[in-house]
């Protein structure tokens, strides 16, 4: 379950994205000083977060799960389709394709809790 934009500068993609929250210009994410992203609106607020890992020509979003919460379909699901959405809308020129994967790849972190 991560993200994949494909681009020629993945740190500018990056740092774009930032900057649009930044500017109040994408009010439904924010970052942490990790660098990892939430969904802000309250029913998805800190379930889950994305964490960027720049691979050369690729910008890879990881899912971290929330450990004091079970990971749900809906949850993951709705990370992944509304950042792709939010970075179509605001980072359009700077990656050729999103996509997201169907299943946890090995840096993605799926949670059960305890």
């Amino acid at each position: 379950m991560a993200i994949n934009f494909e681009t020629t500068d993945p740190s500018k993609l990056l740092a774009a994205f930032k900057k649009a929250i930044d500017d109040g210009h994408v009010v439904t994410w924010s970052y942490d000083k990790d660098g990892d992203f939430t969904h802000t609106p309250d029913q998805w607020k800190h379930l889950a977060w994305l964490r960027p890992v720049i691979y050369t020509g690729r910008l890879t979003m990881n899912f971290i799960g929330n450990n004091k919460v079970n990971t749900s379909a809906a949850a993951y699901g709705v990370y992944h389709g509304r950042f792709i959405e939010s970075m179509l809308t605001h980072c359009d020129k700077l990656f050729s394709t999103g996509s997201a994967t169907a299943m946890p790849t090995n840096s993605d972190h799926i949670t059960k809790a305890a």
